[in-house]
């Protein structure tokens, strides 16, 4: 079958407007070929939003802005509808909340779902809110930090001021002069400071190998555990056997014998007795004396003639 030129011509028409009405609603921000749902807010102010600006739920873009115009009565309200291209239910208490997307300004509509049970139909208007913008909760949160700041740096200038008119000369030089001073014992305090730290740099190696001896003792006490164990066990039985036995009692009798010894020496001291008088009395020791230097006397005249003593008879 042989299609007419002016069959073709109307198809290739058909399509074109076709085409154009569906290039002009993309353009407008409307999809004639998916199934969507018209829902409007009332805002005093929008902020710079615009017709094809994204509408998101929790953060997933789910329609777009397709409508804006004033409230018929005039009364200043603009009406914004948004047309949402996705069949998630949403609740009839929803606010609409325009917001900035990013630093430059971008704006955008986030649904903020509520909770009733009644969903909201195609054309009911949902609550609205503007949120603050970047530089206004820039200016919410520095600016009460900014007035004290100013109130404080106003204070401290007329602090200064009356400072400046109550310190002479002499006593502004003495200031700078106690400034002077703190900069030299602040240096003085890093010296310090350094030589601590090269004393304690040196002196770690001695720290160590002091660790080490220690730790060496220790292992020879480990090694050594079951000897310490008997020597101790030998000193508590020694103990023992000492507090068992009459230690006051041989205590006793010795410092009895160390006084009679003390009463005897006395005795020999004050020269009684024979001992007292033979080491206090120098008579015996003249008469021992002599008595040798006779008896010297006598052997050396037996020597000398021994006929006066010895006398020999053959007959």
């Amino acid at each position: 079958m042989k299609i007419s030129k002016e069959t073709k011509i109307g198809a290739i028409f058909i399509v074109g407007a076709v085409l154009l009405i569906w290039g002009y609603n993309f353009l407008k921000g409307q999809d004639i070929l998916t199934r969507s749902r018209t829902f409007y807010a009332v805002y005093q102010n929008v902020s710079g939003l615009g017709k094809a600006n994204p509408v998101f739920i929790n953060g997933m873009q789910v329609g777009q802005v397709t409508q804006m115009y004033f409230d018929p009565s005039l009364n200043g309200d603009i009406i914004i509808g948004l047309t949402i291209d996705h069949d998630f239910p949403i609740p009839k208490n929803s606010i609409a909340e325009i917001l900035s997307t990013d630093l430059m300004g971008t704006k955008a509509v986030s649904l903020h779902l509520g909770s009733a049970p009644e969903l909201a139909e195609e054309g009911d208007t949902l609550a609205s809110k503007l949120a603050a913008t970047l530089s206004e909760q820039v200016e919410e949160t520095i600016g009460p930090l900014k007035k004290r700041t100013e109130t404080l740096l106003s204070n401290i200038d007329e602090i200064l001021i009356n400072l400046n008119d109550a310190l002479s000369k002499e006593q502004v030089k003495s200031i700078k002069g106690s400034f002077t001073l703190l900069n030299s014992s602040l240096k003085n305090a890093d010296t310090l400071m350094q030589n601590i730290s090269g004393f304690v740099s040196e002196e770690k190696s001695k720290t160590q190998e002091i660790l080490i001896n220690l730790e060496s003792i220790t292992a020879n006490f480990n090694n050594n555990n079951e000897k310490l164990t008997e020597i101790i066990t030998n000193f508590h039985s020694l103990s023992d056997t000492l507090v068992k036995s009459n230690i006051s009692g041989t205590l006793r009798s010795v410092n009895k014998s160390m006084a009679d010894f003390s009463q005897i020496m006395n005795k020999i001291n004050k020269g009684e007795g024979s001992i007292g008088q033979l080491l206090n009395n120098d008579t015996l020791y003249l008469e021992l004396e002599k008595s040798s230097r006779d008896l010297n006397l006598l052997l050396e005249d037996i020597r000398l003639h021994p006929k006066k003593y010895v006398k020999l008879s053959l007959f």
